[in-house]
């Protein structure tokens, strides 16, 4: 014996999606930059060196003296030897007038003014030791440096975005559907 039957299909629905995805560009354009460095000031100023050399000692030494020089040296030689010959003859008149003392005042004075008084000896250097006088003052140099800041100009450019945005479309793939079907219900 067959039974009665219902038969049922069903199908479901299914949704379809087509997604774009949104997309976003972003450019950064590069800062305008300039830079400029001046030049420092720098300002020098030097003092030159300072060499003085006397050699009047030296050429002194040598006897190779300026005319004015000698004329005071020999003038001063001849004022000494004068004076020592004023005090020489004073002092034999002296003993002359005491020639009743005893000694015999005219045979030394007779030898002391015929000989010169011995020189003495030894060696001399001509021109003496450090008859040349050097002076020196070195140079000088004074540098100033007045740095200049750099000059610095930046525009800063603003980023480009694009955006485009992103879409979902939802449509029906395919709909419900239910089929009912009757099996046997009529029997023969």
């Amino acid at each position: 014996m067959q039974l009665p039957q219902i038969r049922m299909e069903s199908q479901q629905a299914r949704i379809s999606m087509t997604i774009q995805p949104a997309r976003q560009e972003i450019q950064q354009p590069k800062a305008n930059l300039s830079i400029q460095q001046p030049r420092a000031d720098i300002t020098m100023n030097t003092i030159p060196f300072k060499l003085t050399i006397d050699q009047t000692q030296a050429w002194e030494d040598m006897n190779l003296k300026s005319a004015k020089r000698s004329i005071e040296e020999f003038a001063q030689e001849g004022k000494q030897a004068a004076m020592e010959g004023i005090g020489r003859r004073a002092s034999q008149g002296t003993e002359l007038m005491k020639i009743e003392n005893k000694g015999n005042p005219l045979i030394s004075q007779s030898f002391q003014n015929a000989h010169e008084p011995p020189r003495s000896l030894g060696i001399k250097f001509v021109p003496s030791f450090q008859a040349v006088k050097i002076n020196y003052q070195p140079s000088e140099v004074q540098i100033n440096v007045q740095p200049n800041k750099p000059i610095i100009d930046v525009q800063v450019n603003k980023p480009v975005v694009n955006y485009i945005p992103g879409s979902v479309d939802i449509s029906m793939a395919q709909y419900q559907d239910l089929k009912i079907d009757f099996v046997n219900l009529f029997t023969e």
